[in-house]
């Protein structure tokens, strides 16, 4: 039997410091998947979020040169990883605030007709929400992938590692000012999304009440809650067309700051 030759000193150190360059190139995006809505539910396996980030650190690295194997061995990777963990994070969350306007809007709507105790567990966070909001949130992951959303995320970070190389990122006060503005609009795209519908059960309550006052003997939770019910029914029915230009407008926004996060010019 042939004896086994083992693996040369010089040969551990090229895979160890090319393991180093695969691991560094995929923070960025690993720490995007990792907050971002959908690529960081529950659904998806922990494992399978790495084994995917891997996969496209290492298609990164044949798309830009990463740091030397040196560099990475030493000191000098701590702002690196810092760097690269902090872009992908910032956008993750800003994806997360402006994805959560739907379930916002769902909340109220859900309350205002009475459907807030049609609550049922939320497999993407594993908590109560109502029926109303993971229906928005199903609705607006459809239009984000029929729209090609998320190889247009992708191709951005790919395009990222040009504008900020590894390393090199220094700008930390406009992302900041980028995530706040971004938090901002969570409660003004729910407004926008929830105010028709909860003003039209605004003037159906006001009209069941109308109805109870010259009618006394009407029970009010067999007569009013049914009809609210039904008229919310009817009005998300008819606002589909309407829902998804809104929707298509927050992942526009979505998308817009993640190119100001990333600094990507197209």
């Amino acid at each position: 039997m042939p004896p086994v030759e083992g693996i040369s000193g010089i040969e551990l150190q090229a895979l160890y410091g090319y393991i180093l360059q695969v691991l560094v190139s995929s923070l960025r995006v690993g720490a995007f998947l990792i907050s971002s809505p959908f690529f960081g539910s529950r659904m998806i396996p922990l494992q399978v979020r790495i084994v995917f980030s891997v996969a496209l650190g290492i298609g990164i690295m044949g798309h830009v040169e990463p740091p030397s194997p040196s560099v990475l061995a030493s000191t000098q990777i701590l702002p690196i990883v810092f760097q690269e963990v902090f872009l992908g994070l910032v956008c993750g969350m800003i994806f997360s605030i402006l994805f959560a306007t739907v379930q916002l809007a769902g909340e109220k709507i859900a309350t205002t007709s009475g459907l807030a105790f049609a609550s049922q567990v939320d497999p993407s966070s594993g908590g109560q929400s109502p029926v109303i909001s993971q229906i928005f949130s199903l609705f607006l992951l459809i239009i984000f992938f029929s729209l090609n959303g998320h190889v247009v995320v992708f191709r951005y970070f790919f395009q990222s590692f040009d504008a900020i190389p590894f390393g090199e990122f220094r700008d930390f006060k406009t992302t900041i000012e980028v995530g706040l503005s971004a938090s901002g609009l969570l409660y003004e795209k729910a407004v926008i999304l929830a105010l028709p519908i909860v003003g039209l059960l605004f003037f159906m309550n006001v009209g069941i009440g109308f109805i109870t006052k010259s009618a006394p003997q009407l029970n009010l939770f067999s007569f009013g809650f049914p009809l609210t019910i039904l008229g919310t029914f009817f009005a998300l029915y008819f606002s589909v067309d309407a829902l998804q230009f809104v929707f298509g407008e927050i992942i526009d926004e979505a998308i817009g700051y993640l190119k100001l996060v990333l600094q990507v010019e197209k």
